[in-house]
C-alpha cells in the first residue's frame, strides 16, 4: 500500500486502535509495529509517538510487555494484547468505522483530488 504523509493530529487519533489491531495478529516489538504501520500506508510513525502510545496502553492493561534478550544485539520489548485489549480493539474498530463513515458523509461532497501545486494534505 502506498504510504501517505498522515497529518499528525489524525495519526494521534488512530495510532492506539491501529496498534491494538496489529497486535491481534500476535505479539511483536515496537520497531516492527512501526514498520507494519508504514507498510499499511500510515507513513513513518516517529518513535516519539509510537513508544508513548504503547506505554499508555500498557498502563491501561490493554497490552502486556516483556523484555527479551536479543540475538547478538540489544534486548527488545515485546508487546502482546491482554483480554481487555482484545475487547477494546473490537469496540474501537466498530466505533472508528461508524465515525469515519459519518465524517466521510460530511466531507465527500467537498473532496477534490490534490494537485501537485497543493501537495496534498498538510499537517
Amino acid at each position: 500500500m502506498k504510504s501517505v504523509d498522515t497529518p499528525k493530529p489524525w495519526l494521534r487519533g488512530v495510532l492506539e486502535p491501529c496498534l491494538l489491531a496489529l497486535l491481534v495478529e500476535g505479539e511483536t516489538y515496537g520497531y516492527e509495529l512501526g514498520v507494519r504501520l508504514e507498510a499499511a500506508g500510515l507513513g513513518k510513525v516517529p518513535g516519539g509517538s509510537l513508544y508513548p502510545a504503547l506505554l499508555r496502553m500498557e498502563k491501561q492493561a490493554l497490552v502486556r510487555a516483556d523484555w527479551r534478550a536479543g540475538d547478538g544485539g540489544p534486548g527488545r520489548k515485546y508487546y502482546a494484547l491482554t483480554d481487555a485489549g482484545r475487547r477494546v480493539v473490537g469496540e474501537q474498530a466498530h466505533e472508528w468505522l461508524v465515525f469515519a463513515e459519518t465524517v466521510g458523509g460530511v466531507l465527500r461532497p467537498h473532496a477534490t483530488t490534490p494537485t501537485a501545486s497543493t501537495g496534498g494534505a498538510s499537517s
